[in-house]
């Protein structure tokens, strides 16, 4: 009887495949060896990540590259691969199973990225294989998610763009990484040898934060001064700060209205200040902030650093364990901040989920249900601002967690609700208090305040009408 191997990435995402399709294509067993799951229809194996490699570079001889000038550039006429030593055995047995006369077909359900597409391309050019092959594309890894990607698998033609790119990057990587470390490695090992790293991630990076230091270092403080003053009313006292109302910007990057770079002159505004009454004239106007986009890796991380101090690989890491483990969010290695159009009926079912078993977020996703508020929208809705993946967002799923995992799932779910919601609307108060000196010249204070009228979406994250 024919066969179908599914290829996953991971072993823990095989072990889900084997649970979730043997509902359809009967009952998995697994091999002794812990290495795969079987049926009559179908083997689930996989792999741990990559297991290959770009192969390293060598003489005509075999021997390996010196590291010389007269050796660089490193253009290989083809890029060879080699097995990673560490994951040799696993190699072994997936490229067994791939050419059992069983397996007629090989299905692709590596992670749904650039990096899936190259682990298992990589695959299929090291092993030499011609079978059929389908693409298994899961978003996130709850059971229907699973079920509909198997449903719904895409074609090799499909996917060639992404492997395409999946090649490109990785050997232009080795290209950059390998005569760039080599020629820099050359150049600073003159009283000894010391590799000098360099790649197309990390080179710009340290750029970039070399450029910032420098800028620090260079940087020369300029002693200002603020007066501010504390003023008496009827329901009791404010204070104001001292601004020029004359002050234009100028070239100086650091000038501002309040500040004052002559601190004799400071003196004499609060002297002649001190015990004076003044006059107030006050501006009030409403100000709406909407809420902000769904959250992708990047901006997931940059919040999650600024909220709880977590370091980008921590919130990966969390952000992963909420998506492979425990299944309540969708993929999160994306760049999109946006849904797909054909997404409506999806996020109504979640947020109906949301509204039966959070109790935490149940007032919220029952408010957007009754309202209605789950709608074409284009700053939510735009298959266009869609690569690979959509947005992270919750799978509708709902299971107790804890800890830091637990905090980065409510950050998702907060936002995620967020932006069904009408926009806050706040008052902001702009107070000038002058004080008129005999001498003609008037001093001006100026006292800002905002008060939040209508929280709409900042309901979510607990603020109220009527908090600053």
């Amino acid at each position: 009887m024919s066969k179908t191997l599914i290829i996953a990435e991971k072993p823990s995402v095989a072990t889900d495949l084997a649970r979730v399709l043997g509902k359809e294509l009967g009952k998995f067993t697994r091999d002794k060896s812990g290495s795969f799951y079987q049926n009559d229809k179908a083997i689930i194996t996989s792999a741990v990540g990559h297991l290959l490699e770009q192969k390293k570079p060598m003489t005509e001889g075999g021997k390996s590259l010196p590291w010389k000038f007269d050796y660089l550039p490193v253009i290989p006429k083809s890029f060879e691969l080699e097995p990673i030593k560490q994951s040799e055995d696993r190699l072994k047995k997936v490229l067994q199973l791939a050419k059992s006369k069983d397996v007629t077909e090989i299905v692709n359900a590596c992670d749904a990225g650039r990096e899936g597409e190259l682990i298992f391309h990589n695959l299929v050019r090291y092993g030499k294989w011609t079978k059929p092959a389908r693409r298994l594309w899961m978003q996130s890894m709850t059971d229907e998610a699973i079920l509909n990607a198997w449903h719904s698998m895409r074609s090799e033609a499909d996917m060639q763009p992404l492997t395409n790119a999946a090649v490109c990057r990785s050997e232009s990587d080795w290209l950059i990484g390998l005569n760039s470390t080599r020629a820099l490695t050359i150049l600073q090992s003159r009283g000894g040898f010391s590799v000098t790293p360099a790649g197309r991630v990390q080179t710009p990076t340290l750029a970039i934060l070399t450029q910032r230091e420098l800028e620090i270092q260079a940087f020369e403080p300029e002693p200002y001064s603020e007066v501010w003053a504390d003023f008496g009313v009827q329901s009791g006292v404010y204070s104001g700060r001292w601004i020029d109302r004359d002050w234009k910007k100028n070239d100086n990057p650091h000038s501002r209205a309040e500040r004052i770079w002559d601190s004799a002159l400071a003196t004499v505004i609060r002297d002649r200040c001190r015990g004076k009454s003044g006059t107030v004239t006050e501006e009030k106007k409403p100000v709406t902030t909407i809420a902000p986009l769904l959250y992708d890796l990047t901006s997931l991380q940059r919040e999650a650093a600024n909220r709880y101090g977590f370091s980008a690989k921590r919130t990966l890491q969390l952000a992963q364990e909420c998506y492979e483990k425990h299944k309540v969010l969708t993929y999160p290695r994306t760049d999109s901040r946006y849904l797909p159009e054909d997404y409506l009926g999806k996020v109504y079912g979640i947020v109906g989920a949301v509204a039966e078993e959070n109790a935490e977020f149940a007032p919220f996703a029952r408010d957007i249900l009754d309202n209605k508020r789950v709608k074409p929208n284009r700053r939510v809705f735009d298959t266009k601002k869609v690569s690979d993946h959509f947005a992270i967002i919750p799978t509708g799923k709902i299971e107790k967690l804890s800890g830091d995992v637990q905090k980065l799932f409510e950050m998702v779910m907060a936002r995620f609700l967020a932006v069904f919601f009408p926009p806050a609307v706040f008052e902001d108060t702009r107070r000038t208090t002058l004080i008129d000196h005999r001498d003609g010249v008037t001093d001006a204070f100026l006292t800002t305040g905002r008060v939040l009228v209508e929280p709409g979406w900042q309901a979510v994250y607990g603020r109220k009408a009527g908090s600053s």
